[in-house]
């Protein structure tokens, strides 16, 4: 019998942190426009946006994962599978151990990622490895669309091989980029994705957001937090842009 393959976005932003579209946008446009069967809401230190699209998620036929990108304090971390939302600014671990309470998964996100706190440069392939790690984590982020450059990628990659799952998002702050990083898992839906990353049965793939695309996003974004200047403060263009990885 052959088995049947998905694909999941682990890694996408609503409007409730600093996305450009928002939950009904999100939904709407990964079903008419990308062929993934599920989604990660992940916003920054929230999970606003991910209840309110997990409540719409039936009348779209696609399903959502309750997910936060969480602040920590040696760096940002996606927590999937979750029903509360995470504090930002804890220790990784601390952070790691309240995810696991919760019967979640917490993933390093973008670990090697230069503009933002990530948790590759703290130290990540010593305190997250075997037998017993500082930080137990469940996967590594090893696909980050948002990166452009593939370097950031390829040492998140040669981390995973010491022993975690990977995983691939897109990292989308606006929908024209939901699905360029995924999640390959063996099955249907969410589910099947959490048991898959439980036994490292996923791949991640996709193509990167590119020079273009990434001006774009980021413009779109700009005027957007200039109409709110409130917003512009928490969520600044440094924390999403990638425009260190030219360096």
């Amino acid at each position: 019998m052959n088995t049947v393959w998905s694909k999941a976005d682990t890694h996408v932003h609503t409007t409730h942190s600093d996305g450009h579209a928002d939950a009904e946008e999100v939904l709407e446009h990964a079903v008419q426009n990308t062929d993934l069967r599920v989604i990660a809401i992940t916003d920054h230190n929230t999970i606003e946006g991910a209840l309110e699209a997990r409540s719409l998620a039936e009348q779209y036929g696609i399903e959502v994962i309750v997910g936060e990108e969480v602040s920590a304090a040696d760096g940002e971390l996606l927590a999937l599978f979750i029903e509360q939302r995470l504090p930002p600014g804890l220790p990784a671990a601390e952070t790691i151990a309240a995810v696991h309470a919760q019967g979640g998964l917490c993933i390093a996100a973008h670990p090697y990622d230069r503009m933002v706190p990530s948790m590759g440069h703290r130290g990540l392939r010593k305190r997250g490895s075997e037998p017993d790690p500082e930080w137990p984590l469940d996967a590594i982020e090893v696909f980050n669309a948002g990166l452009l450059l593939s370097r950031g990628n390829r040492q998140a990659e040669a981390t995973a091989a010491l022993g975690l799952p990977a995983l691939g998002g897109s990292d989308s702050h606006h929908p024209k980029t939901i699905g360029y990083g995924y999640t390959l898992f063996p099955g249907w839906g969410s589910a099947y994705l959490q048991a898959a990353i439980e036994f490292g049965q996923t791949y991640a793939a996709g193509r990167r957001w590119g020079a273009m695309r990434t001006a774009e996003v980021i413009g779109l974004i700009v005027q957007r937090e200039l109409r709110n200047p409130t917003k512009w403060i928490e969520w600044s263009i440094p924390r999403h842009s990638r425009l260190s990885e030219w360096a």
